[in-house]
């Protein structure tokens, strides 16, 4: 009779340790931006390209300094951190208007290579650390990238985000199943990946 008892609590804490575990993240993932659908936010370390039409010392390639600032023949600093290309072309051909005429005011802006996406792995990874890449990734390129979850990791990891910082929930299985790419989200500068 004691037996059984202990069999039945065994089989309930089973079945509810098993509902935990596998229970559907609640989570409104459409809330959070997707940087591929905007145009790119230049960063510090960056590097761009400004182009002033048939005024060739006037263009170059430029690195964003550490504190934003790009420093252009004639005008001097232009602030571009955090900024779009369009927002910085548009501030160039309003101040080199000051010293061309407005004929001669066609500017264009490019990058040419990006420094500045960041973001960290930390927890149960290979190899945790800070990591960079030339172009957006996944959650799960992220985590790729750390070497993936290792041994002591659960089924589930975070993106720590924003300020005040949120917690976005990750279920592992889903997010690589295909069945739920939205949970594959594109992981921003400054995000932190935990790994509990």
């Amino acid at each position: 009779m004691k037996l059984s008892r202990v069999w039945a609590f065994a089989a309930v804490v089973m079945a509810a340790l098993s509902f935990g575990c596998g229970s559907a993240v609640t989570y409104d993932y459409k809330r959070e931006p997707d940087p591929r659908r905007a145009e790119y936010v230049i960063g510090p370390l960056d590097r761009i390209s400004v182009v002033v039409w048939k005024n060739q010392e006037l263009s170059g390639e430029f690195p964003v300094r550490p504190d934003g600032i790009i420093t252009m023949p004639l005008i001097g600093a232009v602030n571009a951190a955090y900024r779009t290309p369009t927002e910085v072309q548009q501030e160039i051909a309003r101040r080199y208007g000051e010293f061309l005429r407005a004929e001669e005011i066609v500017v264009s802006v490019g990058i040419v290579a990006v420094n500045s996406y960041s973001f960290t792995v930390t927890g149960n990874v290979e190899h945790a650390g800070v990591f960079t890449s030339p172009g957006y990734l996944t959650a799960i390129d992220a985590l790729a990238m750390a070497g993936g979850p290792n041994r002591f990791a659960g089924d589930r990891f975070y993106i720590v985000r924003g300020s005040p910082s949120r917690r976005i929930p990750i279920d592992l299985g889903r997010a690589t199943s295909g069945n739920h790419p939205e949970e594959n989200l594109v992981v921003l500068r400054g995000d932190i990946i935990l790994v509990p």
